[in-house]
């Protein structure tokens, strides 16, 4: 069985990242759905704007905890898929940023 870590747009335009180990489709529907209070509970609705697929759930949540380290600009550049913009937020310090 395969794992994601993913990104989601929330309402408010902050960025949530998660990690799952079962269908990606349906995290997304619980997410939207509101089915688990936690962050994205109150920022509906939220839009998937990247994920990436893993064979092992570990993987994917070391890849989650990473990107949610990371600054909002990286995380743009993230979805956008800017890898020049990404690599130059990297040398910056960093601010945790949504």
């Amino acid at each position: 069985m395969g794992a994601f870590v993913y990104m989601l747009r929330c309402a408010d335009g902050s960025f949530y990242v998660g990690s799952t180990s079962g269908s990606l489709e349906k995290r997304l529907a619980e997410h939207q759905s509101g089915s688990y209070p936690g962050y994205t509970f109150r920022r509906r609705p939220a839009v998937l704007v990247w994920s990436e697929p893993f064979e092992r759930i570990t993987d994917a949540i070391a890849a989650e905890r990473q990107i949610k380290g990371w600054s909002r600009i990286k995380k743009q550049a993230l979805t956008r898929g800017e890898w020049e913009t990404l690599r130059q937020a990297a040398r910056r310090p960093s601010r945790r940023e949504g």
